[in-house]
């Protein structure tokens, strides 16, 4: 009788496997691609290359960065993504214009309410629907409290990637105050799924309203005391002023919008410059700051939350009674065309370009991110800068890889 060979597994330790590449080497396992890839991955004497990510703490998301560096400093990066990629934009085309509701939800998934609102204003603008006045109203008070919640954990989340660990635990006293009130409005504590074609999925309701009113309370006391403690510190304000400067040149260049191109002293707003839902008979400022630093950028997150406290607070004195649905037939078929909508959402500027061939499903959908033109500016804003920092300066774009991986 033949005697059997035993095949060794490769989880025996005797066995010697020459080149176990992992996705996580930061050299990749093959020849490069492209011109950008031989002269990031050839190191001269005294460079070596380290990996950043994905995991969260590391790169502020799922977001995987290869460093270049020379000791202490950044010379170059080479961001990778793609960790979260679901094909969200293909599978709206796939389902219905209701089904792409909850499927944009999962995008901006600390502003969720903005995401959703791709596919319902779009939709709304091939039918020319006139939503009810109440029902924007409701939108709009949705989507300030959802951007002070997310502007309250990105205060926290940068100072945690600084070190200090107090303000996250102040900002997830804020963000858990709103999204239990979104909660009690919507059903859901993140993915709110409230946003419906011609309207909202649901009037205010008394427990939302009581909540609503213990926080105004004490909402504008709140901000000031976690302000105090940020803005007085002297390890943040060094760490974070005069790091990632970025200029209104290539902000404007690379598309940067929102918070990040505010910063930079350009007065973009989506609400102001191309108002959408009732955003042009509320009254609230722009603000901005000079010098495009992280601690600017850091600013002007504490002046939107100011602002949205006073969109909100004209939103309850104006708010007119009324339906909060329009009516629509079950099967929603726009007629075939294009629509382009975009609103401001926490990062900047969220768009949607859409296709209809007069179908109850997309025919196309293309997603605008904010925060894949924001993640960009980071080849421009790393070299030169300490190990240390590419976290601060990440965290001060505030990017939601959601979105980005889409």
């Amino acid at each position: 009788m033949a005697q059997q060979t035993r095949v060794r597994s490769l989880d025996d330790p005797d066995v010697f496997v020459e080149s176990p590449a992992t996705i996580y080497d930061a050299v990749p396992p093959y020849p490069p691609r492209t011109e950008r890839e031989a002269e990031f991955y050839h190191l001269r004497d005294g460079e070596m290359l380290i990996n950043l990510g994905p995991q969260h703490p590391s790169t502020h998301g799922v977001l995987r960065v290869v460093l270049k560096i020379d000791g202490e400093r950044v010379v170059d990066l080479d961001p990778v993504i793609g960790y979260l990629h679901r094909g969200v934009e293909k599978i709206c085309e796939n389902g219905t214009w209701h089904h792409a509701i909850s499927n944009c939800d999962p995008l901006e998934y600390v502003a969720s309410m903005f995401s959703e609102a791709m596919p319902v204003l779009a939709c709304e603008k091939l039918l020319d629907l006139q939503v009810p006045r109440r029902a924007e109203y409701i939108r709009v008070l949705a989507w300030e409290l959802n951007r002070i919640a997310s502007h309250a954990l990105f205060m926290g989340w940068l100072s945690l990637d600084l070190g200090g660990l107090t303000p996250i635990l102040y900002g997830f006293i804020e963000r858990d105050e709103i999204v239990e009130m979104l909660n009690a409005l919507t059903g859901q504590r993140v993915l709110f799924n409230y946003l419906r074609i011609g309207g909202v999925n649901g009037d205010l309701n008394h427990d939302f309203m009581s909540r609503l009113g213990d926080w105004m309370s004490h909402a504008a006391e709140q901000v000031e005391n976690q302000t105090k403690l940020i803005n007085e510190n002297e390890i943040f304000v060094g760490r974070t002023r005069g790091l990632g400067v970025v200029d209104r040149a290539t902000a404007l260049r690379m598309c940067a919008t929102g918070p990040v191109l505010r910063a930079t002293g350009i007065p973009y707003d989506i609400r102001r410059a191309h108002p959408y839902s009732v955003y042009n008979e509320l009254e609230f400022d722009v603000p901005t700051r000079e010098e495009g630093d992280s601690y600017a950028r850091y600013l002007v997150h504490v002046d939107e939350i100011k602002q949205s406290i006073h969109i909100i607070d004209q939103v309850l004195h104006q708010m007119p009674d009324g339906t909060v649905m329009a009516k629509i037939p079950r099967w929603i078929r726009p007629r075939p065309g294009r629509a382009w909508v975009s609103i401001e959402s926490p990062r900047g500027q969220y768009g949607a370009y859409v296709m209809s061939d007069g179908s109850d499903h997309p025919f196309r959908m293309r997603i605008r991110d904010p925060s894949f033109f924001n993640l960009s500016l980071v080849g421009h804003l790393m070299p030169g800068n300490l190990i240390a920092d590419t976290m601060a300066i990440m965290a001060s774009l505030d990017p939601v890889m959601g979105g980005i991986d889409k």
